[in-house]
């Protein structure tokens, strides 16, 4: 890879299952949004038409990106294990899905003592390095208005009504009863281990 794409080099994180490419139409928005953003692309890279997925078994597609397709990749997938989670403040900036990522790396890097960590900016809570978060105050699942990155599958549960946003302190988590982490892979997943208190 180039210096130049290494920079500025896209990524998308697709979830193919038994052949099928998942919510592919919010891979696809965000991909075209991103290359008009960076490199004031006119026209779409045809997500579909350049899937070759394997037929059986779960597996992360992962497809590097800039004006043109650079790889595609199609790995098995092998869901992270979070038992501990903690905040911990950032100014970091990822607000499109960079292939380089070693600033999200290096931040959990820093924080060897738990599994992943959500990261707070400007005294409101975002994402963590992996995964859109959403928090639950008995009736209604909160995500932060401002996340770190808007990933697919946090648009596609706000379009359904699902998850609505809202601006979230870590003073404010005495509200919520449980927290969730939502990506292209795992969907919405609750972690019901995780006790607020502790954050």
């Amino acid at each position: 890879m180039s210096k130049q794409l290494t920079s500025s080099a896209l990524l998308e994180t697709i979830k193919i299952e038994e052949g099928e490419a998942q919510n592919l139409s919010y891979h696809q928005a965000r991909c075209d949004y991103s290359r008009q953003t960076l490199f004031n692309a006119t026209n779409s890279l045809d997500l579909e038409s350049i899937i070759q997925a394997p037929q059986k078994g779960l597996f992360r597609c992962r497809i590097v990106y800039a004006e043109e397709v650079h790889s595609i990749e199609y790995l098995p997938y092998i869901e992270k294990n979070i038992q501990t989670l903690k905040i911990v403040s950032s100014t970091l900036n990822y607000n499109l899905k960079y292939a380089n990522r070693d600033a999200l790396d290096a931040l959990l890097s820093a924080n060897t003592d738990v599994d992943e960590v959500i990261i707070e900016k400007k005294g409101y809570l975002c994402d963590t390095t992996i995964a859109n978060i959403a928090f639950f105050d008995g009736k209604q699942w909160f995500t932060p208005t401002h996340p770190l990155l808007k990933g697919t599958m946090r648009q596609k549960l706000l379009d359904e009504g699902f998850l609505e946003t809202k601006k979230i302190k870590k003073d404010n988590l005495s509200d919520y009863s449980q927290v969730a982490l939502i990506n292209a892979m795992i969907g919405f997943k609750i972690l019901k281990h995780i006790n607020l208190e502790d954050l």
